[in-house]
Parts: C-alpha cells; sequence; structure tokens
C-alpha cells in the first residue's frame, strides 16, 4: 500500500477508531488525510480538546508518511465533493475512503423528532453515499479501490434509545452491498466493519462493569482492534473481500 492515499472521516480524538485507523494505514506507508468536526464533540459528553487533530497530524507525519486534515460539516450537501477536491489538490488521487464519520444523540420513541432524524440521515447515511459515489466516479479503474464503511451492529439487535442512530447506519448495510455489485468493474471493493462497543473514552465505569461479563475474551474492544481489521481490508490480501458486513466485537453477547 506504499504511497497510496486514503481519505478518513470522524477525526477529531486521537484516542478514537478514526485516529487508530490512520495509525494503522500510515504504518503501511498510506498518505493519510482525515477530517474532524469539533463543534459535535463540544457536545459529546467526552468533550473535546482543540489540539488535537494537529497534534494527530504531526503524529502521522513522523511516521514517515504525508499527511493533511481538514475541519468539515459533512452533514451539508456539497461538503462531500469539496471535500475530495481538496484531498485531490493537497495529496493526489485517492485509493482509500473509511467512512467513520458518524452523528448519534439518545432519542427513543418519546423524543424523535425531524430534526434528530434529519440530522441523523445527513451524517451517517447521505455523507457516506455521497463520498462513496464521488470516489467511485473518480478513481482512475484498476485493482486497489477501497471504501470501508463503520455500521454498529444494527441487524444483531436492537438499539434502545438510538432509534434515528440505528436507522441510518443500518442504511449503509444496504448501501455497502449494492454499492460493492456496481463498482467491482473499477476494481474497487466496498465493506463494512461493525467494531462492536469499543473504549474509546465514552464508556463510563459502570457502563464497563455492565459489558464486560458479554466479552469472551474478558476485555472490551479498543480502537485497535477495529483498526487491524480495516487496514487489511485495505490492503492487496483483501482484493477478494466485497460486499462483506463483517462484526469483529470478539464475541459480544447481545443477550
Amino acid at each position: 500500500m506504499q504511497n497510496r492515499i486514503a481519505l478518513v472521516t470522524g477525526v477529531s480524538r486521537r484516542q478514537g477508531i478514526g485516529a487508530a485507523i490512520c495509525r494503522s494505514l500510515a504504518r503501511s506507508r498510506v498518505n493519510i488525510f482525515f477530517t474532524y468536526w469539533q463543534p459535535y464533540d463540544r457536545i459529546m459528553p467526552w468533550g473535546t480538546d482543540e489540539e488535537e487533530p494537529q497534534q494527530l497530524q504531526e503524529e502521522l507525519e513522523a511516521l514517515g508518511i504525508r499527511a493533511q486534515s481538514l475541519e468539515i460539516d459533512l452533514s451539508q450537501p456539497e461538503a462531500p465533493s469539496q471535500l475530495i477536491d481538496v484531498v485531490e489538490a493537497k495529496l493526489g488521487s485517492l485509493s482509500i475512503l473509511v467512512n467513520n464519520a458518524a452523528y448519534s444523540v439518545e432519542d427513543g420513541y418519546e423524543r424523535l423528532n425531524a430534526s434528530i432524524l434529519d440530522a441523523s440521515y445527513a451524517v451517517n447515511l447521505r455523507a457516506t453515499a455521497l463520498l462513496s459515489v464521488e470516489f467511485a466516479r473518480r478513481y482512475r479503474g484498476g485493482a486497489g479501490g477501497r471504501i470501508i464503511n463503520l455500521t454498529s451492529g444494527q441487524f444483531q439487535g436492537a438499539m434502545v434509545g438510538e432509534i434515528a442512530y440505528a436507522a441510518t447506519k443500518g442504511a449503509i448495510d444496504a448501501l455497502t452491498i449494492t454499492l460493492a455489485a456496481e463498482t467491482a468493474q473499477k476494481g474497487i471493493t466496498v465493506n463494512a466493519v461493525n467494531p462492536g462497543p469499543t473504549d474509546t473514552g465514552w464508556i463510563t465505569e459502570d457502563l464497563k462493569q455492565e459489558l464486560l461479563p458479554r466479552f469472551p475474551f474478558g476485555r472490551i474492544g479498543q480502537p485497535e482492534d477495529a483498526a487491524r481489521l480495516i487496514a487489511f481490508l485495505a490492503s492487496d490480501e483483501a482484493e477478494w473481500i466485497t460486499g462483506q458486513i463483517i462484526h469483529s466485537e470478539g464475541g459480544f453477547r447481545r443477550t
């Protein structure tokens, strides 16, 4: 994968899955462009450190690859095409797209409204779909094109209190399967990864104690677990894997 160019969305925090994906790809000599959107993180329980994106970019550059980043609101309809324009101007033509950005707020049937649905759809489904098709249109063809989507196991069981998130992320599974069939002729594989519950700083101690008995390995998933799989799917060794939703969650039991 040396000197290929990857775009990874949703990389606001160095502790997150997105940052782990960037590091894993960078170790394979992939050049990285990542996006972040700190206004979203500011309203989340984990908060934000304004310096983290720049710190991550410097960390990636120290691994010997080219790295660039951009703060962009992917909920805007024109953002996907504008983003890829910037990536091409800064680094060159893309070979790898990792759709990691997500929008999630607690809703449930008592609280769900049009505003929550629209915000969830705009980031989770529309941005993923538009980035994916824009990537596929511009891809020059030949083996090595990769689209990797992040899902959350929506068809593994109910996600109580997260109706909008579950519905919009679940749609990515259908997108993955159909887009894989359409883009194979250009040498692009399209897969989705469900990392299961992953400790990126949002899991409280009480929740950790509730989740631990459901993991047969006796630990909660770490960002690096998902990153290793995604780096493999981006590699030449995974050229025969496409249209798959891979549940890489350490045997997590939902009941």
